[in-house]
């Protein structure tokens, strides 16, 4: 039975500690790629903020809205970006669909927490420093996220 095609509407979820280390995981089809949780809706209307906190259970095995880490961790930026979706990707999308929007998120957890990686998606998993971790990901979205992290919190904390 053949997937249907992927929605051209994902999020992208930057989960940190209070020190700015950033959890990245490494892609399981395309080793040396490094990223974010990501993912994109499993149907049409699917809120966005649990688009996310389901991206982040399947990919890390971490529950938003446990005692460990409460629903109000997850934080919508309410930013989007547009992309063009890399060409060994297409294939995944209905015929003609050349973009995406990415809508960012990020996810604050109490300590760099034990991940449980989906292995079929993911192979590996770093937390390092949000510079270190941002020089790390292969997405130039993804990369500028991570950097604007402390910038998107100061904003959220005034």
């Amino acid at each position: 039975m053949q997937k249907p095609p992927k929605i051209p509407e994902s999020v992208l979820v930057v989960i940190h500690t209070p020190e700015l280390d950033v959890l990245i995981i490494e892609r399981a089809d395309h080793k040396g790629f490094w990223q974010s949780v990501t993912g994109s809706k499993d149907h049409i209307d699917e809120p966005l903020i649990e688009t996310a906190a389901r991206e982040v259970q399947e990919e890390t095995g971490i529950v938003i809205g446990s005692a460990l880490v409460p629903e109000n961790a997850l934080l919508d930026w309410h930013h989007s970006i547009q992309y063009e979706i890399y060409p060994q990707w297409r294939h995944r999308y209905a015929e003609g669909i050349m973009r995406n929007t990415e809508h960012q998120f990020s996810l604050l957890v109490p300590h760099c927490l034990e991940v449980t990686l989906a292995p079929r998606e993911h192979t590996a998993h770093l937390w390092l420093p949000f510079r270190e971790a941002a020089n790390r990901c292969f997405s130039w979205s993804n990369r500028e996220a991570i950097l604007q992290l402390p910038e998107r919190l100061a904003a959220h904390n005034r």
